[in-house]
């Protein structure tokens, strides 16, 4: 893993307290009607396997015991498709060998853009990703977002010279106003939709009070992924399915531009139970 991808990984760790903070700001998504957990049966569409993926972060102690096996043990759950988040001490071009011989892409990664980016961009090419997305940013002023969205804008068009489309993945903070103003909307109004996407993180978003329906209209054609990962009422992550977020309604009105839904769950119990459980929810949804 690289400098910036541990540095990402390392920051993201920082934000498994903040449910606890932000557990009053249940979210809008919590209040629609009916519920992920009374049944997947909502409508007649359906994710297609091609756009069901997994976040391999949720997988990253059992990938550093056994990248071949863990791998493998995806592949005979039905995935086809996975984000990355590092290689595990590999190079590029050795974790791709381990993902071909397991008939799985690598679609989408998530990346720093402050390092060496001519390297990353190369790596993803050979790792065959398709969108990359920066995973953490955090900054105590509307200038230094300002700033940042200037570095992910120039970055995003680096990746797409190589035909890679550069995104950003959020959490619950940058919903939360600094002198009034969302950094989220910060870094939608000063970055080029042309080239920077967006990849919505559910339940970080619901975490933030944020209803995600509303957050996919006001930025409707940027919004291309997705992390499924489920929320209980008092804020508690589970698998996908065995929380309170509505994601068949959810679903239902956004699914317009959706290129992948990824599960993940930052501290499972048991990883590989977690992919299956949400594969397999992903896959029997209706909506």
């Amino acid at each position: 893993m690289c400098g910036d991808e541990a540095q990402a990984v390392s920051r993201r760790s920082i934000l498994r307290g903040a449910a606890a903070t932000a557990a009053l700001a249940a979210g809008a998504a919590l209040a629609l009607p009916g519920s992920a957990t009374a049944a997947p049966e909502f409508g007649y569409r359906r994710i297609p396997l091609s756009k069901i993926s997994i976040q391999l972060y949720t997988l990253r102690d059992a990938l550093q015991a056994d990248t071949p096996g863990t791998l493998s043990a995806l592949a005979d759950i039905g995935y086809r498709q996975v984000e990355l988040a590092g290689t595990y001490g590999r190079s590029a071009q050795e974790f791709r060998a381990l993902l071909d011989k397991n008939h799985i892409r690598a679609t989408s990664t998530h990346v720093g853009i402050d390092g060496d980016l001519n390297k990353t961009i190369a790596d993803a090419k050979v790792l065959g990703n398709r969108y990359a997305n920066v995973p953490f940013a955090q900054f105590s002023t509307i200038d230094q977002w300002k700033a940042f969205a200037g570095r992910l804008d120039a970055a995003a068009v680096a990746f797409a010279a190589a035909g890679i489309e550069l995104g950003y993945h959020n959490h619950s903070h940058e919903f939360a106003p600094i002198g009034g103003v969302r950094p989220y909307d910060v870094l939608t109004a000063n970055t080029d939709r042309r080239y920077v996407h967006l990849e919505i993180d559910l339940f970080w978003a619901v975490n933030a009070g944020v209803n995600p329906i509303e957050l996919y209209e006001a930025n409707f054609s940027r919004v291309m992924q997705y992390h499924v990962k489920d929320r209980t009422a008092d804020g508690q992550m589970v698998d996908p399915g065995a929380g309170v977020i509505n994601f068949p309604r959810i679903f239902a009105a956004t699914y317009w531009n959706l290129r992948e839904y990824i599960v993940e769950h930052d501290n499972p119990v048991n990883s590989l139970t977690t992919a299956k459980a949400g594969f397999d929810y992903l896959r029997d949804l209706r909506y």
